[in-house]
């Protein structure tokens, strides 16, 4: 028998079949994990949501993943600290965006060896890392250190938190030495090259897209100088979707991010490229 409790009846139907709600690693951290048969060994993505949300938000990337080529991608969406089942509404605070990034860098390890116990039907050789807007720079900071990921995704994120910052010191608080230690772009020398894929509106007014910008600029040297090809970061723009901010969701171009991102995904955790 699966542990977890059955999956929320918010999510579609088709979705929740195929979820459960569970608390991962020494931090309890909850999480959706979402699988396409239970039954068999899959590849899988550690998925964490933005600032203010929960981890059932946006769910029809999971269903995507589901039904993806050959057999399909696992999903383990998870809660950042404060957020969701964990909630703490001091944490939605703009000034507590560094602490909640910190916060679940360091848990991320730990969610991901108690995958373990699922018998391996999260397949670790095959892990991918991702997030969108606080749960992206999370993912890059991540890894930014030594781990074993395949690949990443990301969407509209900052790479460049520094620069992201600077232009609303609002969301930074005043702990400079926390942003020095987790800033993506001052530890690009710790990135081990791997294929990475970051969508972006161009309006982007919550995550300007000079933030990610000048971070894929700094790491496609990184991967010159470790003998990797810079091709391997995708950025992939739109000039404007109608989200709101231009921040969340993608607007009238969802579908087609969702499609972008489910096939990167194929490629590298189930295709020629795996």
């Amino acid at each position: 028998m699966i542990p977890g409790a059955p999956g929320p009846t918010s999510l579609p139907s088709a979705l929740a079949r195929q979820t459960r709600l569970v608390r991962l690693g020494p931090s309890n951290v909850p999480a959706l994990l979402a699988h396409p048969d239970w039954a068999s060994p899959r590849p899988f993505v550690i998925w964490m949501h933005g600032r203010t949300v929960s981890k059932e938000i946006d769910n029809g990337r999971y269903l995507r993943w589901l039904r993806a080529a050959s057999g399909g991608i696992a999903a383990c969406a998870i809660d950042l600290p404060g957020h969701g089942q964990r909630l703490d509404p001091l944490l939605h605070h703009p000034a507590r965006t560094l602490e909640v990034i910190a916060r679940v860098i360091d848990e991320i390890d730990g969610v991901l060896d108690a995958l373990n116990a699922f018998d391996g039907l999260f397949d670790r050789g095959r892990a991918a890392l991702g997030g969108m807007s606080a749960g992206g720079m999370a993912t890059l900071a991540r890894l930014s250190r030594p781990h074993r990921f395949r690949c990443a995704a990301v969407e509209a994120t900052a790479g460049n938190m520094g620069l992201l910052f600077q232009v609303d010191p609002a969301r930074s608080g005043s702990d400079a030495a926390l942003l020095a230690g987790i800033d993506p772009i001052r530890h690009t020398a710790g990135f081990r090259p791997i294929p990475l894929l970051a969508l972006h509106s161009r309006a982007d007014r919550v995550a300007p897209i000079a933030c990610m910008q000048t971070y894929v600029e700094a790491l496609r040297a990184r991967y010159r100088e470790a003998g990797a090809d810079p091709e391997l970061i995708s950025l992939h723009t739109w000039d404007s979707t109608g989200a709101p901010d231009e921040h969340n969701g993608f607007g009238r171009v969802a579908a087609e991010a969702k499609s972008i991102q489910t096939a990167f995904l194929e490629r590298h955790l189930l295709g020629s490229a795996a």
